[in-house]
């Protein structure tokens, strides 16, 4: 094949002994050559291009043998398949010599006498291996996030002030910490008495699971790098796990959805309660191991049904993510026994707002109505404009079961197909929404300003309104862009201002990304028949922007209340600055796409990253620089720290906006009131705590959203597989290509061993992987097109193939022909060759929303924060 004569592409060195190794005929491989390298080395991990460079793969007939050899010895029991192209020998019970060959033509395991209870290496199954195929790879950029003020996928890797020595030299061996798994090798201990996080490997943590908290001992340096044993877990966050069960001779094991977790779960006949094979289950963990080579011992306590379908995956993220499936009893009598009139010695305690001209703008298929906007000239010309919320702390008072529940559960979710809400039905979609034609009471900021946007008086207090009307975002759109209809003076009168509210905050330094929002289209049983793209409009910035001003200006009344430390206590949303190594790091994979950006000190920051967002629009590249421009960010959490917003670009910032989704508003409606009638400052303590809880409940639902997103993307995918379609390049490891589907968002994965036309190798430094033969390159960011391969609903993954010069016609009959064959298949059997997409494990892309609010407290529409 004729040399590409690309300029960038290296001119890899052949030395003449490689030269001749390639002239000679194929090596065979087989499976006594490939085990024996593994006998040689019992313990250590070998990824396929480890074993191909050993055994001298050079063509493609070669590395076809190999991944059916490692099929072939993972089948048997020789090798276990760990992650992705990761393998290991196993030392199997009864094996007398853990190097004993495997026979060429049966499996080596023989019998099919089940082990004693509890006992099943994770490495060797008799089951289906559904091993993780997430990549770890730092080249890879995993499910990103929706935006600045999303909860990330979990915590930085903090550098605290000290060192290990230090730690060491004060007498001290042990620490106490919390498990941040990292992937099924290693974990993150996250502790205040380190300089650092200490790493973990799994063989070496006791089943701590994420979130434990643990004892460590310290231990010696592993690959130049600090490690520690973990000695006692000292608290469990949890002791369910939900997966797939898997039964054999009476037994049954529990092969967990978290693609982290690095155990599965042993389930004795009499625990299996009605599940059967196959079925997604949660299982409650009743036996912890005391000593390596068992497994935890579990029972089912809830079975969803056969795994791939939709109640069974859906009720299964639920479970996973800890999201409640109903309300207690008594919360819902409680709510019940809420009187739905509001006497007239309640309304003469309010500022009246009933003959203002009043109305909410909301999504078409939206029930709980948080906020409305009121619009009156003043006698000086100028407006007065109330941005008027559900008073939900009149019903939710302190103390009752309500409030406790709305508490423990801090946020309502939005999965693709339901709405899990934080309040009762009867005071979310009642008493609490502001239905047009009703009295509702309300909790109200009132701003005087003029068309320009200048704001020149403030009042927050509560109120008493009477919507006249309930437009959808699309009949608000429709008067800002004909001009005509119902109150479209109005409504245009307020999308200007809007606009003078906007720029100015841009002038100020906000950040200007805006994340897409993927939707559904779902028949009668749920399943995907479309996927779309939603559009943020004029009507969605409007309301975005008042909503941005009433909760700035409500931070910035109670921080000015008491003018001198320590000031009032306050429930605030704040977002840091980036960290200067994660913006060079974004920088410089910003320079691969010829986007200069100097981060240096005293750099305006804000405004190259607007400036970026401008130069990629309509690029190729743009979904991918403006999600990693997102994940270079530091993530939004709420505290009773002042610290500001930085992507707002606010000096202060709260919640107020939407009470009926989010507990942190319910906080901050309450300490406004207090101080409103002259209260002391809350405790600070307390505060904090519940702070905390809301942003650690607010993670779990954005990873809960966007796993019912990605589920619903493969889904939808089955039904296509064999077709073509574009993409962009969005993650890169050794041993694949991950690709954005423009059309739906989807991201699969093509193995490069599949790629014909060469055999293609990863250059991390430039984000590119290069062929061999040929020399062409592929970048990160690139436009490609590639056909379904695969779609699998058990794992949430995409198997792509890249379409090459002369091959899609061809290719793409034969996707057609086995399109039945392909779509839901396990993992195990598409072999260590089957591609993946990265899992919803609790990444995220941007705007990985598909349902439910926008930035700004706001529902339908997502601007690149989640506010």
């Amino acid at each position: 094949m004729k040399r590409n004569n690309n300029s960038d592409a290296p001119r890899p060195q052949r030395d003449p002994a490689r030269r001749r190794d390639q002239a000679a005929p194929s090596a065979v491989i087989n499976k006594t050559l490939v085990f024996r390298i593994f006998a040689d080395n019992p313990g250590k991990v070998f990824n396929y291009r480890q074993l191909a460079r050993r055994l001298g793969v050079v063509d493609k007939e070669q590395r076809e043998s190999l991944f059916d050899v490692l099929k072939s010895l993972k089948k048997s029991g020789h090798v276990a398949l760990l992650q992705n192209d990761d393998y290991r020998l196993v030392e199997i019970p009864g094996r007398t010599d853990a190097t004993q060959r495997p026979a060429q033509d049966q499996p080596a395991d023989g019998g099919s006498e089940a082990p004693a209870a509890g006992y099943q290496p994770r490495n060797r199954r008799p089951l289906e291996n559904l091993t993780e195929q997430q990549p770890h790879d730092p080249i890879v950029h995993r499910r990103r996030s929706a935006g600045f003020d999303m909860p990330g996928p979990g915590p930085e890797r903090n550098r605290r002030p000290g060192s290990l020595r230090e730690h060491r030299e004060q007498g001290s061996n042990y620490i106490t910490g919390t498990v941040d798994l990292a992937n099924t090798k290693f974990a993150f201990i996250v502790s205040d008495e380190l300089p650092e996080d200490l790493r973990v490997f799994t063989d070496r943590l006791a089943f701590a699971m994420d979130g434990d908290t643990v004892k460590v001992r310290i231990g010696q340096n592993r690959d130049g790098k600090p490690t520690g044993d973990v000695v006692e877990v000292l608290e469990r966050v949890k002791e369910e796990v939900v997966g797939r069960i898997q039964m054999q001779a009476g037994f049954g094991f529990v092969q967990p959805d978290y693609k982290k977790l690095y155990f599965d779960v042993f389930v004795p006949p009499h625990a299996l309660g009605e599940a059967q094979n196959g079925d997604k289950v949660v299982v409650k963990i009743t036996e912890w191991p005391t000593e390596a080579g068992r497994q935890p011992v579990g029972e089912v306590v809830r079975t969803f049904g056969p795994a791939g379908g939709h109640e069974a995956e859906i009720n299964a993220i639920m479970a996973e993510y800890g999201l409640p499936f109903e309300f207690p009893e008594e919360v819902e009598k409680e709510a019940d026994a809420i009187p739905a009139s509001i006497s007239p010695a309640e309304i003469a305690k309010r500022r009246d707002f009933r003959p203002v001209t009043t109305f909410t703008i909301d999504p078409v298929d939206a029930k709980d109505f948080d906020d409305a906007l009121s619009l009156r000239t003043l006698d000086n010309g100028h407006y007065e404009i109330g941005v008027h919320i559900a008073d939900v702390t009149h019903y939710v008072l302190p103390g009752t079961r309500l409030e406790k529940e709305a508490k423990h559960r801090a946020t309502s979710v939005y999965l693709v197909d339901r709405t899990i809400p934080m309040l009762p039905e009867r005071l979310s979609n009642g008493l609490c929404s502001l239905r047009p034609h009703e009295d509702k009471l309300t909790f109200s900021a009132v701003f005087e300003l003029d068309e320009k946007g200048k704001l020149y008086d403030s009042w927050f207090g509560r109120t008493v309104i009477h919507s006249d009307r309930r437009f959808t975002y699309e009949e608000a759109q429709e008067r800002i862009e004909s001009g005509e209809g119902d109150y479209a003076d109005d409504i245009n009168l307020l999308n200007r201002i809007a606009k003078k509210l906007q720029a100015e905050r841009f002038r100020k330094g906000a950040i200007s990304f805006e994340a897409p929002e993927v939707k559904f289209k779902l028949d009668e049983e749920g399943k995907p028949v479309g996927v779309f793209i939603k559009e943020r409009k004029d009507a969605h910035k409007l309301i975005e922007e008042f909503m941005l001003l009433a909760n700035r200006k409500v931070a910035d009344y109670v921080f000015r209340l008491k003018p001198r430390k320590p000031r009032l206590t306050m429930v605030y949303r704040t977002h840091d600055a980036p960290d200067p190594d994660r913006l060079e790091n974004f920088a410089q994979f910003a320079r691969q796409f010829g986007h200069s950006l100097n981060f240096a000190e005293g750099s305006d920051i804000s405004k190259q990253l607007n400036q970026l967002t401008a130069e990629v629009e309509g690029k190729p590249e743009q979904s991918v620089i403006q999600a990693l421009a997102v994940r270079s960010m530091s993530k939004a959490i709420y505290t009773t720290e002042p610290l500001g917003h930085f992507g707002l670009a606010f000096d202060h910032y709260s919640h107020f906006t939407s009470p009926i989704r989010r507990y942190p508003d319910m906080m901050a409606h309450r300490l406004l009131e207090h101080y409103l009638h002259g209260g002391k400052s809350a405790d600070v303590d307390e505060l904090e705590a519940d702070c905390k809880h809301s942003s650690e409940r607010e993670k779990r639902a954005a990873q809960a959203e966007r796993a019912s997103i990605k589920y619903k993307q493969v889904e939808f995918m089955a039904e296509h597989v064999g077709e073509k379609f574009t993409g962009v390049v969005s993650g890169l490891t050794e041993w694949g290509m991950y690709v954005e589907m423009g059309e739906t968002k989807s991201e699969g994965m093509a193995r490069l061993a599949d790629i014909p036309e060469d055999f293609f190798e990863l250059d991390k430094e430039n984000l590119r992987v290069i062929g061999r033969n040929t020399g062409r390159i592929i970048r990160f960011g690139d436009k490609v097109e590639v056909i379904i391969k695969a779609a699998n609903l058990l794992d949430r993954t995409i198997d792509l193939e890249l379409v090459t010069e002369g091959r899609g016609s061809n290719q793409r009959r034969e996707g057609r022909a086995k399109s039945d064959g392909y779509a839901g298949r396990s993992r195990d059997d598409r072999g260590p060759r089957g591609g993946s997409s990265r899992s919803g494990d609790g990444s995220g892309r941007p705007g990985g929303k598909s349902g439910g609010k926008s930035g700004g407290g706001k529902k339908g529409g997502r601007s690149g924060f989640h506010r």
